[in-house]
């Protein structure tokens, strides 16, 4: 039972740092910013529902799809953590990331954003898809999968109360507290995508080894 729990923080860690919900506050708030309550709840709800659903679909089936693709475990975990430290460096130098490409989407006032852009890539963006998966897959048992799904679903509805009351966090957090924020995040993924590359290489090394012989 412990050794669920403990799986359990440690998905529930990973999870929300590379989501990140405050964040995803501030851009939801930023693209809503005049629209009335009631739509602002209606795309929070279906943002965090639409990710949900990618984030389950790739914690409870993740290893079927590489197997379809013929890609090793080890492989994906290697590509993850790389993956991973970059967008961590990217949040540590404070330089433009994922979650803070607004500019790109000049016409969003236009557009359902729920979907896109904050579903995809905001919530359920690569950096997220890949920390799921590696975590699926990384499992000791089938029965250790439960905590990463039980983490995806607290992180969601974090992202969905945090975008919800979005106005009222951008208004208690200012431009240095975000960015303090941001950087500590960073750190945190980079030092997860290094042991995710770690473990990869624990399992792609030995096979390598082993054909080579």
């Amino acid at each position: 039972m412990s050794g669920i729990l403990e799986y359990f923080i440690i998905s529930l860690i990973a999870i929300f740092v590379i989501i990140n919900p405050v964040t995803t506050a501030l851009v939801f708030n930023t693209l809503l910013f005049f629209a009335p309550k009631q739509e602002r709840n209606l795309v929070a709800w279906r943002a965090a529902t639409f990710a949900t659903g990618v984030l389950l679909v790739f914690a409870l089936i993740g290893q079927h799809i590489l197997s379809v693709f013929s890609i090793s475990i080890g492989a994906f975990r290697i590509a993850g953590g790389i993956i991973l430290f970059g967008i961590g460096m990217n949040m540590i130098r404070n330089v433009k990331g994922e979650h803070h490409q607004t500019e790109e989407h000049p016409d969003l006032d236009d557009e359902d954003v729920s979907i896109i852009p904050l579903a995809i890539p905001f919530i359920s963006g690569p950096g997220a898809i890949a920390t799921v998966l590696i975590l699926a897959t990384e499992a000791p048992s089938v029965v250790h999968i439960l905590p990463v799904v039980l983490a995806i679903l607290v992180v969601t509805t974090m992202c969905y109360f945090a975008m919800k009351y979005s106005h009222v966090i951008a208004q208690k957090i200012g431009d240095t507290e975000r960015r303090v924020i941001t950087k500590l995040f960073g750190l945190i993924i980079v030092v997860i995508s290094v042991q995710f590359v770690i473990n990869g290489l624990l399992d792609v090394v030995p096979e390598v080894l082993m054909r080579a012989g």
